[in-house]
């Protein structure tokens, strides 16, 4: 059941329009997402500037996107972990490594801390404890990267929340089951 109409491409309004021009062009096509934010050009444009901002962090955008993948997992949104298992794929992350971020894993040890903490945020709604912090500083993390991945966490919030509410008809091949 569509919960909003996504807007077409081609009747798109004025306010819109320019927008989706930028966002075929950049991604080849307008998704499923993007139409259905356009219904609020303020929604839409207030997405693509926060995911904007996320991209002058000092994370690796490898890490942002594992962020994402355990985000999505740990919130059962398909769409978005359908849609981050193939950004992952093109930024090189391979499928082993898609999987173990989408549980909170990862090879490398900060990477991992930093992996359990997000999904800690969002299990435990953001009431993590001293010592999850503490533990994430020890790692490595410091306090800038700490505000940049609470961040990212965010934006993935955002768009996973948006989705499941929207039912956003999902235009990426499945995500594999873990």
């Amino acid at each position: 059941m569509d919960r909003v109409s996504p807007v077409a491409v081609e009747k798109a309004p004025a306010a819109v329009k320019p927008t989706f021009d930028v966002i075929q062009k950049k991604m080849g096509r307008v998704y499923n997402m993007f139409r259905n934010m356009a219904n609020s050009p303020e929604t839409l444009n207030a997405f693509l500037q926060l995911n904007e901002m996320c991209d002058r962090t000092s994370l690796p955008k490898n890490l942002r996107a594992e962020i994402a993948l355990v985000v999505a997992q740990t919130n059962n949104c398909n769409y978005c972990l359908s849609a981050h298992s193939q950004i992952a794929k093109l930024f090189g992350i391979n499928d082993q490594d898609i999987l173990w971020a989408r549980k909170g894993q990862s090879q490398d040890n900060k990477w991992q801390a930093i992996l359990r903490f997000a999904k800690a945020v969002v299990e435990k709604h953001a009431s993590v404890s001293d010592q999850q912090v503490q533990e994430l500083k020890n790692s490595g993390v410091s306090d800038k990267e700490l505000c940049e991945i609470m961040l990212v966490i965010n934006l993935n919030m955002f768009t996973n929340y948006f989705n499941k509410v929207t039912n956003t008809e999902n235009d990426f091949p499945p995500a594999p089951s873990i």
